[in-house]
């Protein structure tokens, strides 16, 4: 009795040290819970798990959607043999070690070996092609399990031989189911009699974002923290939910990034300042540098506002400044002030788009020369050069006089074309008075403003 009751401690005390979220991995397809959109009755997916049929295969998608947890369904459902790796700790040594035993173990028995690799985005090119020979075989069936997007992130020989499966983040209801069973079916909970609260749970279903794993975490954290009530239950109210459940940072891969910076360029340029608000706090709440933010806004006062509110700019400039010297939380209220003045603002192009047709044109025209009357006449030139027309000097008439800038060879192309949005209405040429006395002013006055 004693040996039984020594061995019964033990057992219950290494229960303890597992996470609840690994003891509530599901073992069979019934007990998977989520990503309704791949898991259902009469999936491709449904039924290449149980006929045994898998092909190569990614699982992408977010922590805590029940990527590892399917391949955990997978491998006790399959009868071919499991191996597992982690990208992060292993090497092409430990791929070809699981390689070379698979191709036996298929020659010896006929037996398919499942690989499945976490994280298999850090994998390396040499990691990768050691493993397609295998795969193209037949004895190898991968499996990849990815928080980046495979397209991007992996090398196209292993992406092109897999199906890509997207885990998307799990529902309220999906959290709640979870949560709902971990009370029922753990053992170690069970014994505590847990009793959740209504708003306890939804508390923990709104803030995990989506993640299982760390609603699990929350939930055994509140338990283990909480002393029993005189009836032997343990009860979580609101308040215990929301100390043990840490804000989690809103989950966001190298592709969502990307996405959201697109989202957030495009609301200010839409003139959306409700959207374009929403995309920043999303961007902060993730984690993505406030300076990058910043930066985006003064890019865009120029690039999409431009002349048709050159104020824009202006406040774009200061809020960046602000920023950098008064840092968060406060310093996000200038950056949120530049963010609405350009969502008001009317909207002009015309900025970059004479940017890029000059910088096209002096690309195309690299020999063309600069007309010799705008030469540097301070620099000891041939007399062939500097002979000619005569620079006028703008203000001796009124301050625009009619005369050619451009090199011989593009003389007739126009890069800026006024959008007429706002103030960008174009080069406004005044007019010389008709009693304005010419006065020739010494070279000297004006070519010094170039040094």
């Amino acid at each position: 009795m004693a040996q039984y009751e020594q061995k019964s401690l033990f057992e219950t005390d290494k229960l303890q040290n597992i996470p609840l979220a690994e003891r509530m991995r599901p073992k069979v397809l019934s007990e998977f819970i989520g990503q309704t959109h791949l898991i259902y009755d009469g999936s491709l997916l449904c039924r290449a798990i149980k006929a045994d049929k898998l092909g190569s295969c990614i699982f992408w998608g977010a922590p805590g959607t029940g990527k590892t947890s399917l391949a955990n369904v997978i491998a006790n459902t399959t009868g071919s043999h499991f191996e597992k790796l982690n990208a992060v700790s292993s090497g092409v040594s430990d791929a070809k070690k699981i390689i070379d035993d698979a191709t036996r173990r298929f020659n010896a028995y006929g037996q398919k070996t499942y690989l499945l690799l976490d994280e298999c985005h850090r994998w390396s090119k040499s990691q990768s092609d050691c493993v397609l020979p295998a795969i193209e075989k037949g004895y190898i069936t991968f499996i990849g399990s990815t928080t980046e997007n495979p397209y991007v992130s992996m090398t196209r020989a292993i992406v092109s031989r897999c199906r890509v499966f997207e885990f998307l983040p799990l529902t309220k209801q999906d959290i709640r189911k979870g949560l709902t069973e971990a009370v029922k079916r753990d053992g170690l909970l069970s014994r505590r009699k847990v009793v959740l609260d209504d708003d306890a749970i939804e508390y923990i279903c709104e803030t995990a974002a989506g993640d299982l794993r760390n609603a699990y975490n929350a939930l055994e954290l509140a338990v283990i923290t909480t002393d029993p009530q005189a009836d032997g239950t343990t009860h979580i109210t609101k308040l215990i939910a929301s100390q043990s459940m840490q804000k989690k940072a809103l989950s966001v891969d190298t592709g969502t990034y990307y996405d959201m910076i697109s989202a957030f360029i495009k609301s200010m340029r839409g003139s959306d300042p409700n959207a374009a608000l929403f995309w920043f706090e999303r961007m902060l709440e993730a984690g993505v540098d406030p300076l990058l933010l910043a930066r985006r806004i003064v890019i865009h006062a120029a690039e999409d506002v431009g002349l048709a509110d050159p104020r824009a700019l202006v406040v774009a400039t200061s809020a960046l400044t602000a920023f950098q010297n008064i840092g968060l939380p406060e310093g996000r209220i200038p950056l949120t002030e530049a963010i609405l003045y350009i969502c008001n603002c009317p909207k002009s192009n015309s900025v970059v788009n004479a940017l890029y047709a000059a910088e096209d044109c002096a690309k195309s025209n690299p020999a063309a020369r600069v007309p010799r009357y705008l030469m540097d006449e301070n620099h000891p030139r041939s007399t062939e050069e500097i002979d000619g027309a005569a620079y006028k000097y703008p203000h001796n008439y009124g301050g625009w006089v009619e005369q050619q800038y451009l090199p011989d060879e593009v003389k007739d192309e126009v890069f800026y074309v006024p959008s007429n949005n706002g103030e960008d209405v174009g080069c406004r040429q005044p007019k010389v008075k008709k009693d304005f006395k010419h006065q020739e002013v010494p070279n000297k006055w004006f070519e010094d403003d170039d040094k």
